[in-house]
């Protein structure tokens, strides 16, 4: 399997090359990932609950709660075809070199495992530019793995 990491200055000249060959080789090619914070509350606590109004019609507060029970951030790998790794980054660590070169691994592993038709083609890789993402470190283990 070919990879191809396509991140920097390079980014937009590689993407409109595959683009320009077709538009749905370049759809089967893609393969990216981000992240975002979700929010856990608990819709029995206090500051939760309806507040004023009368009983048929409540006058609901903000939507915006605080203090959250928990949240917690999770990353997402997929390419057109759905969705293929989710990970939960574990409370009280943070994203590092270390931790996402793992990811990068069992990202391969399941490309492998998952797009087996496709392992004949350049697959373009596409994450953005957070320090873990841009690190030297990083960038051996995707050029090591064949990204």
């Amino acid at each position: 399997m070919r990879i191809k990491n396509v991140n920097g200055a390079s980014l937009l000249s590689n993407f409109w090359n595959f683009f320009r060959r077709g538009r749905n080789d370049f759809l089967s090619r893609l393969v990216t990932m981000d992240e975002t914070w979700l929010y856990h509350y608990d819709p029995e606590a206090k500051n939760n609950q309806w507040s004023g109004g009368t009983a048929a019609h409540p006058t609901p507060k903000k939507s915006e709660c605080k203090n959250p029970l928990e949240n917690f951030s999770p990353r997402f790998f997929w390419d057109q075809d759905g969705i293929l790794l989710t990970d939960y980054l574990p409370k009280g660590q943070t994203i590092n070199v270390a931790y996402y070169s793992s990811l990068l691994v069992q990202l391969k592993d399941i490309l492998k495992e998952k797009r087996r038709g496709k392992v004949t083609k350049v697959v373009l890789f596409l994450h953005d530019n957070a320090l873990a993402h841009q690190a030297l470190a990083t960038q051996k283990k995707l050029a090591y793995l064949g990204f």
